[in-house]
């Protein structure tokens, strides 16, 4: 199997852009990785754009990546364009990848972009609604809903003012897993302490604010055990990368010292399995598949971003990837494994929660953390002597888990 690599990567910060078109965040990024990988876009032979929000927001139901590339100097290549609901920037690169190992051109971007934040806030709330099969609504929330039984919802736990109908899901998730394995809300609370902690550290993060674990309990709520610091906010944003084989870097001049190898690119869709199968859960599957790929194994891994639209998030999945057993993942967090300076950092860049959450854009994002820690260059939150780094991105849900999973694994040579 043909080496690919990231030779360059960049992001805009996510957030509140009212000032700026999609078009525009999507040329930032692209100016930014093109400026990073040293070419000229007139080297890339195909691009793929990840975008959920084009349609139903700006109206542009159909071409948008051909669009909104027109608009920022990319024409005249094959464009793909990309949908696979949160995960669909992560998708845009497992593409790239294969494009590029079928031997169809040497150099490639994935590119996502977003402009989520509008006047009527529901239709933003909305896209994250039809992340299910819209036909069934009713039953998939009832059968969900059902999993959080059994742990009852202190009074005044849930707020009054609307969000996503998926928080309530995450809620029920969460309350699984804390009559299963112990976990306590406590512990879901460090894992967004923490995350808002490190986002102190990053430039490109939505919010740079520090919180305790208390404040984080002592926060709005939004559905128990969930409060607001806890929860990945609307963000707009860009993120792209430029992929290259081998030749590809020849041919541009790339830096080979600042050049990551993707040792793994891994994407599955859900299964039926049941919510005491965990074993057969999408992200542990995905994460061995990967594993295998690799050549690696989680005891390699050096520092890790995963998808936390809510803090329970990066609990599942660190268990999911093997960063600790099954059920260990609360007291973990709580010890400081996963904090800077722990033995396993997750989510330097604040994560979802912290960093922000522009759908098509986030897992190129998440990616753009992890080439900047195995490079160095990740300033006051860099981990010492990273050298292997993994990647989880979730989008949708199907039965009792992820409609569609990314991995990715990256070294440094």
């Amino acid at each position: 199997m043909s080496n690919i690599y990231i030779a360059g990567i960049a992001m805009t910060i996510f957030g509140r852009h009212f000032d700026m078109s999609i078009e525009g965040l999507a040329g930032a990024a692209l100016r930014g990785a093109l400026q990073d990988a040293g070419c000229s876009a007139d080297a890339i032979g195909a691009a793929f754009y990840a975008g959920i929000t084009n349609g139903q927001l700006q109206g542009q139901l159909s071409i948008p990546g051909q669009v909104v590339f027109s608009k920022v100097g990319i024409e005249g290549i094959p464009v793909f364009n990309v949908e696979n609901a949160c995960a669909s920037g992560s998708t845009a690169v497992h593409l790239a990848v294969q494009h590029l190992r079928a031997g169809s051109c040497d150099v490639a971007l994935a590119l996502g972009a977003e402009k989520m934040n509008v006047a009527d806030k529901s239709r933003s709330f909305a896209l994250f609604d039809a992340g299910w099969d819209v036909s069934r609504v009713e039953e998939n929330f009832a059968t969900l809903a059902k999993l959080g039984e059994g742990i009852e919802p202190p009074p005044g736990s849930e707020s009054d003012r609307p969000y996503s109908r998926f928080m309530k899901i995450y809620a029920a998730l969460c309350r699984y897993h804390m009559k299963t394995y112990g976990t306590t809300q406590r512990q879901i609370a460090a894992i967004s302490a923490k995350n808002h902690g490190h986002s102190v550290h990053n430039p490109h993060s939505q919010f740079r604010q520090a919180f305790t674990v208390e404040e984080v309990l002592a926060a709005p709520p939004i559905t128990y055990p969930i409060t607001l610091p806890m929860c990945a906010p609307v963000s707009d944003g860009a993120a792209a990368a430029i992929l290259c084989t081998e030749e590809g870097l020849r041919r541009i001049g790339a830096d080979r010292s600042r050049c990551i190898r993707i040792a793994a690119s891994v994407i599955r869709s859900f299964s039926h399995r049941r919510i005491d199968e965990p074993e057969k859960n999408i992200g542990r599957l995905a994460a061995l598949q990967a594993y295998e790929q690799a050549g690696l194994g989680s005891e390699d891994i050096d520092v890790a971003e995963v998808h936390d639209a809510s803090a329970m998030g990066e609990i599942i999945q660190a268990e999911n990837l093997g960063l600790v057993p099954l059920g260990e993942g609360g007291p973990a967090a709580e010890r400081g494994e996963f904090t800077l300076g722990g033995r396993i950092p997750i989510n330097t860049s604040g994560g979802l929660e912290s960093k922000g959450h522009p759908l098509g854009a986030t897992g190129i994002g998440q990616l753009y953390e992890l080439v900047t820690q195995l490079r160095g260059e990740a300033g006051a939150r860099q981990v010492g002597g990273a050298r292997h780094a993994i990647q989880e991105n979730g989008g949708g849900l199907q039965g009792v888990e992820e409609a569609a999973l990314a991995i990715h694994i990256l070294s440094k040579e």
